[in-house]
This record gives structure tokens, C-alpha cells and sequence, in this order.
């Protein structure tokens, strides 16, 4: 077996188009994605798909119609499916997103 390590902000460093994800890696029934923002995305839901932000550099902040949630570098945040949410970051920030396979990026901001 090929064991090798991912480097993620040599990932992120890759990208060149923001809001467009490149999965990583898989396991079971989950892709890591990362991702470069900047500004804000939809409001949107996935329903019953739970998803898992991990912010590698930056500031990334969530809006929910009743509120908003700030992840900084090096923290991540768990958005159940269900609630409409809409994520948005000030200036360019790095994510990974951990979702299950079927989650369709709506590929809108």
C-alpha cells in the first residue's frame, strides 16, 4: 500500500478559483474538500447532510437567520443538515470541508 501524507495548504495553494472545491481525499461515505473564499456564498441548506468546516488560514463566519457563528485558523465548526446558512469571510480564507459524498456544491455565491 502507498501511504502518503496530504498537505493541505500546499492544496489550498493549488487553487485558483474561489468557492470551487477539490476533494482531497475519501473515506467511507465522506470527501475532505478544500476550498478558497472570499466574500459570501447562497443562503442554503443540506438537508440530513451534517458538514464539517476546518478553517486551515483566515476567518470564516457562518450566518443563520437567528445568528452567526466566527471559526478562525486552526478551530472548525460542525453545521447539522437542516439549518439554512450562509458562509461568507471578509478576505480570502482556506477551508476543509468534510462532507458526505452525495452533499452537490451549488457552485453560486
Amino acid at each position: 500500500m502507498n501511504y502518503q501524507a496530504i498537505n493541505l495548504n500546499e492544496s489550498a495553494a493549488q487553487i485558483k478559483e474561489l468557492w470551487s472545491p477539490k476533494v482531497v481525499g475519501e473515506i467511507h461515505d465522506f470527501q475532505f474538500k478544500v476550498v478558497k473564499i472570499d466574500g459570501e456564498f447562497m443562503w442554503h441548506e443540506h438537508q440530513g447532510a451534517d458538514k464539517v468546516f476546518i478553517v486551515l488560514e483566515g476567518e470564516l463566519f457562518i450566518a443563520f437567520r437567528d445568528g452567526q457563528v466566527k471559526v478562525s485558523q486552526g478551530e472548525m465548526v460542525i453545521i447539522p443538515g437542516g439549518p439554512e446558512h450562509k458562509p461568507f469571510a471578509e478576505k480570502e480564507c482556506h477551508i476543509m470541508l468534510v462532507e458526505p459524498k452525495e452533499v452537490v456544491n451549488t457552485d453560486s455565491h
